[in-house]
């Protein structure tokens, strides 16, 4: 999570990506953009915007050395040689093509910008952006001719969002330069994170927070929902939630004490972590920080509804993980051959 309040923008270049699938071909700018005051004062929030959200940052990554990683040495160099700046971008969008395997990449505008003044993690630093935009969108054009105005469809590249871009910050830590990445369009996100960018999640609470929760709502899904009902995955994802926000440190062994009443829950759930381990090749600790920022954003995208075929939903409050076992009872009606859940309350509110 970046702040922009004191940003600028130093140097911006554009070019033009193709796609060797379908004989489309680079195009590339051999001098900076000089804006106008309104262009950049719109550019500036469009291009770093999305970064003032992102919780969970990534390393540079290489099978065999760090240093080998293309787009860790092109910033290197940008960040160490100012004569270089024009070349090594170019450098990046031939990177970038040569990542485009599949038909199904789109070309598009890719914009190379250096950053001043972003302020990430109690410190301020430049950095260096790289932003594909592959959608542009339909807008009117009015204009004036023999004294009458017309109008006229022309595209463009919406302000509102953009698709894919990351920011590689000039400071690092034990594991690497720092480097933030965002992605609108999912369709391709291995694409761009594993085989442009090659980065890796950092080795942090936020990953190790996300990790956990991923893990705890497919558990739900795939295996509380399937065997138990809806009533007992929307509690464990309550209690799941509850657990992180009271709890500084996660102790794997106290969670499951914690959420699971039944021994038989509590194997399934070390199998089902084992499983989810060697699915997403990676080792979740028995012991880690909370990050209290993933913790609050995965709340937000946790839906605690349970939809009934008879087109009736209940919806529950992921902050009252008791109220559940408590005020709502699930059975089966033998006479209807219908199951149904009796919910208590006192008031309608």
């Amino acid at each position: 999570m970046i702040s922009r309040k004191n940003a600028s923008i130093s140097k911006f270049i554009i070019h033009k990506v193709g796609n060797k699938f379908n004989d489309t071909k680079n195009a590339f700018s051999d001098k900076l953009v000089d804006f106008d005051e309104a262009s950049y004062d719109l550019m500036l929030p469009f291009l770093l915007r999305p970064f003032g959200s992102v919780v969970q940052s990534y390393r540079f990554n290489h099978h065999a050395n760090i240093a080998l990683n293309e787009i860790n040495s092109y910033a290197s160099q940008m960040f160490n040689e100012d004569e270089a700046y024009v070349e090594v971008s170019k450098h990046i969008v031939t990177h970038l093509y040569e990542q485009s395997t599949s038909a199904q990449i789109k070309t598009g505008d890719v914009l190379i910008v250096m950053f001043e003044g972003i302020e990430f993690a109690e410190m301020t630093t430049n950095a260096i952006g790289i932003f594909k935009i592959e959608n542009k969108v339909n807008f009117f054009q009015t204009y004036l001719e023999n004294n009458s105005y017309d109008v006229l469809v022309q595209k463009g590249i919406s302000s509102k969002k953009v698709d894919k871009g990351c920011l590689i910050l000039n400071q690092s830590d034990t594991e690497g330069s720092i480097v933030l990445s965002v992605d609108n369009n999912g369709y391709d996100a291995q694409y761009w994170t594993n085989q442009f960018l090659n980065i890796k999640y950092a080795d942090d609470a936020n990953n190790h927070t996300q990790q956990y929760i991923e893990l705890c709502k497919e558990f739900s899904t795939e295996v509380l929902k399937t065997s138990y009902g809806a009533q007992e995955q929307n509690t464990f994802l309550a209690k799941t939630i509850d657990f992180f926000k009271e709890n500084e440190v996660v102790n794997v062994e106290r969670f499951k004490e914690e959420l699971f009443e039944e021994e038989k829950q509590i194997r399934e759930f070390e199998d089902y972590k084992k499983e989810f381990e060697g699915e997403q090749n990676i080792v979740i600790r028995n012991q880690f920080d909370v990050a209290e920022r993933v913790v609050t954003k995965e709340k937000r995208k946790i839906k605690t509804d349970i939809k009934l075929d008879t087109k009736i939903q209940i919806k529950l409050d992921i902050d009252a993980p008791d109220a559940s076992a408590e005020y709502l009872e699930r059975g089966y009606d033998d006479e209807k051959k219908m199951h149904y859940y009796k919910v208590f309350f006192n008031a309608e509110a």
